[in-house]
């Protein structure tokens, strides 16, 4: 997310398969046996076989603490192999442990739950299908706004940003001068009421951390205590519900997992998380960000990469280089996580208000509407057509309620009211 930005232009060569070794393989005979069963704090990859409930389950991706009974529809991280025999107790532990190309930061155990229509963890109570919306601490020409008078249509609100403080990894929050000068007057105690207004409407309000002009960095254990800890200590003061991971200058996949996780474990199940990143740190499973956001999948609320300020990028099918400010740019790249470990509740696409909010990449809302038919329903798309239908995708998030405001709520307006249509 930038105040202003440079426009990127990059071209990558290749996504990265994923692939591990079979956990278990079954045997021949008529009655099939049940896998060791699963367990919620170990880790499962690609082809991985567990039993759960006298079913044995067949792991598609990288995986940790997603119930197979749960998980298990058509677009969901297991597939049911069908009714096994001779299962053990459900909650024991595997008798081999899978082996992931990669080591994520393991994450506390948490007791699964079996009922069916529970949210995926840490989704912080949020809608189905929502509208995500960044909050301007800062006057930059675009209306200033308290935080109050953000519009009913946005459900989540990110503030932007938290500031960097001397110490490595930790950062607080500052009103802007500018901001409260432009809006007659703004103090921390009314900011605080603020937060608990949106809340009394049953809106959700995260701190983002980074931006075009965010210093943060979690390098080291230390960082990573110390973002835990000041991040903390923000939600406690102010009331927010989460944080926005915006890091546009680079992020150890490895320190910002363990700061994640420990601000998981201190703030609880409800605590909300979504990153931010640019379009190129989504084109490899392998890069920084998109390491990072399969790492703690487990806990992860929403990825909603900016898909603008990108130039021309790959989209999924590795074919040819789709031009920014198009359905197919959106449609294409939106299919790189889905189809490499991300579920669909886990995406949404990230577009400017205006033209004014972006140096490129802007699309009428209508062509955000579209990009979305095409993902969740597979109508409505351009000349890229998905691999497959996501019915879960999550929404659309907007740079910035600013920008939206100035432009006459027509953004979200546009939006809000078609989220309702998807499945």
């Amino acid at each position: 997310m930038k105040r202003s930005r440079s426009v990127i232009l990059a071209t990558v060569t290749a996504l990265v398969a994923g692939g591990a070794a079979t956990y278990f393989t079954g045997n021949a005979s008529a009655a099939t046996a049940c896998a060791p069963a699963w367990s919620s704090s170990a880790v499962y990859v690609k082809g991985n076989v567990a039993s759960q409930n006298g079913h044995n389950y067949t792991a598609k991706w990288w995986t940790q603490n997603e119930s197979p009974a749960i998980r298990s529809g058509q677009w969901d991280v297991w597939a049911d192999n069908g009714v096994c025999e001779g299962g053990t107790n459900p909650t024991a532990s595997p008798t081999a442990s899978p082996s992931p190309t990669s080591s994520p930061t393991p994450s506390p155990t948490v007791s699964p739950t079996t009922s069916p229509t529970v949210e995926p963890t840490g989704t912080g109570s949020l809608p189905k299908h929502f509208i995500t919306g960044y909050w301007q601490n800062f006057d930059n020409g675009a209306a200033p706004l308290k935080l109050a008078a953000v519009p009913a249509t946005y459900d989540l609100i990110a503030v932007a940003f938290a500031d960097a403080t001397a110490t490595q990894g930790a950062v607080t929050f500052n009103l802007d001068p500018g901001l409260a000068t432009a809006v007659g007057g703004y103090t921390d105690t009314q900011f605080k009421a603020d937060i608990a207004t949106l809340h009394a409407r049953g809106k959700k309000v995260i701190i983002s951390v980074g931006g075009e002009k965010g210093t943060v960095a979690v390098n080291s254990a230390a960082a990573a205590t110390a973002f835990a800890d000041s991040v903390h200590t923000l939600i406690k003061n102010y009331g927010f519900d989460g944080v926005d991971i915006d890091l546009e200058n680079g992020l150890n996949p490895t320190y910002m997992a363990s700061a994640l996780r420990s601000l998981r474990s201190k703030v609880g199940s409800s605590l909300i998380i979504t990153m931010a990143p640019q379009t190129i740190d989504m084109q490899n499973p392998q890069s920084s960000y998109f390491k990072l956001a399969l790492d703690i999948k487990d806990i992860l609320t929403v990825v909603f990469t900016q898909y603008y300020n990108s130039g021309s990028m790959l989209g999924c099918d590795n074919n040819a280089a789709y031009s920014q400010g198009t359905i197919n740019f959106l449609t294409a790249l939106a299919c790189i996580p889905l189809q490499n470990g991300l579920r669909p509740d886990q995406i949404a696409l990230g577009l400017p208000a205006s033209t004014r909010a972006a140096g490129g990449g802007y699309v009428a809302p209508s062509v955000v509407n579209a990009a979305l038919d095409c993902l969740a329903k597979g109508t409505n798309c351009g000349t890229f057509k998905p691999p497959a239908t996501y019915p879960g995708i999550r929404g659309a998030m907007t740079w910035s309620i600013n920008w939206d405001v100035t432009n006459g709520n027509g953004w979200a307006n546009t939006i809000d009211p078609h989220l309702a249509t998807l499945p």
